[in-house]
């Protein structure tokens, strides 16, 4: 049975932590790291990943990946791994189900838009704006700002980070600082992440139409799969195939991932969490895997991601998202009240009226970001 006794000792334990920023009671029938889980599953954001895009606009068909279900799926996958590794699953899940709730309208067209139109107020990256989420902009309770998670997990949200922001943020901005490694945890995590959005982008390219099995078969990784599958069950077609190549894919990764993780862990001789923030990266493909996913996402950028009729929802977003932007920032007035700064707090400090622009439109869904951009710019809405 799963339990904290069993991880291994280099695993990440709430006793070890650094702890809440502010200090609660410790939970009585839940461990943390299960706490968090549970705070980030009930706060708004996370509600407002089922109407963002993954690579397609939650309205082009119901059966296509969105935010949310892409992060459960993440921590699917993260949980299975963590426990084959001995590793905290509770927070792996945790990093899961939070890594995007920062994300911002149109996938990555509109995070891309929204630094560009950041750029001379600090930039925008979505990463950064998941860990301000759950510190500062969820509102549920009467102590304190955010959610007032422990440190492990707002270090695993916080994956990526510029230095200049890295230095603003204290302890969890730290390790970029110091070039240290996060928990075994949050690598895990990001892999994850990976196997997720690879597979499923593949999943949902072909629903489209906008990918071929054809198109696939040059990818020697898929190529294997979906032979075995036919030698497996002779005959097999159609959407029966699709989904036996692709769980054969996840497998494989994940198979590669635990057994290549095992012998690095065991090779570095990491007894303790700072062993692991003081090695190089654990938790990583074989040489031979890792080559083949990185053919797989050249794949899906080259042939799905920039394909015509993704760049045209693509184009339309930056469009939408900078436009919000520009007019919102002109007429702080047309923003709802919690987001306009008064006059003074603008004399005082006039980056940050920019960064709550930002935070209102990062926190849109995409039919929510479509619905202003028509309010504010065509006369028959109001």
């Amino acid at each position: 049975m799963y339990s904290e006794t069993s991880m291994a000792s280099y695993a990440s334990q709430p006793a070890t932590s650094a702890g809440r920023v502010f200090a609660e009671p410790p939970p009585t029938s839940r461990t943390e790291y299960q706490r968090d889980r549970d705070r980030i599953i009930h706060c708004t954001a996370f509600r407002r990943l089922e109407y963002k895009t993954q690579v397609f606009v939650n309205h082009e068909g119901d059966l296509f990946r969105t935010r949310l279900t892409h992060s459960i799926e993440v921590a699917q996958i993260g949980r299975s791994i963590a426990r084959n590794l001995r590793l905290n699953e509770d927070l792996v899940e945790a990093i899961s189900l939070a890594h995007d709730l920062g994300h911002t309208p149109f996938g990555h067209a509109g995070q891309d838009a929204l630094n560009a139109c950041m750029e001379g107020y600090g930039g925008f990256e979505h990463n950064l704006q998941s860990l301000r989420v759950v510190d500062r902009l969820e509102q549920r309770y009467g102590a304190f700002d955010g959610l007032n998670l422990m440190f492990e997990t707002r270090e695993g949200i916080l994956k990526h980070c510029a230095l200049v922001n890295a230095r603003k943020l204290g302890p969890v901005g730290q390790r970029f600082i110091d070039r240290k490694q996060p928990s075994l945890e949050a690598q895990l995590a990001n892999l994850a992440d990976e196997i997720a959005y690879n597979n499923h982008d593949i999943d949902d390219g072909l629903r489209s139409g906008l990918l071929t099995t054809t198109q696939l078969d040059e990818i020697d990784f898929y190529a294997r799969q979906r032979r075995e599958v036919e030698r497996t069950f002779p005959g097999i077609a159609g959407r029966r195939a699709i989904n036996e190549t692709i769980r054969r894919m996840i497998n494989a990764l994940i198979v590669d991932l635990i057994t290549t993780s095992e012998t690095r862990i065991r090779d570095a001789a990491v007894q303790t969490v700072d062993d692991v923030r003081n090695a190089q990266p654990l938790i990583a493909f074989s040489d031979a895997v890792g080559a083949e996913a990185k053919a797989l996402k050249r794949f899906l950028r080259e042939n799905l991601y920039h394909h015509y009729l993704v760049n045209r929802m693509t184009s339309k977003a930056r469009r939408i998202i900078t436009e919000l932007f520009d007019a919102f920032i002109a007429e702080p007035a047309l923003l709802p009240p919690d987001y306009v700064l008064t006059k003074q707090e603008h004399q005082q400090d006039g980056l940050r009226q920019a960064r709550k622009v930002a935070d209102y439109i990062a926190g849109m869904t995409d039919r929510y970001a479509m619905r202003e951009h028509r309010r504010l710019f065509q006369v028959d809405e109001i």
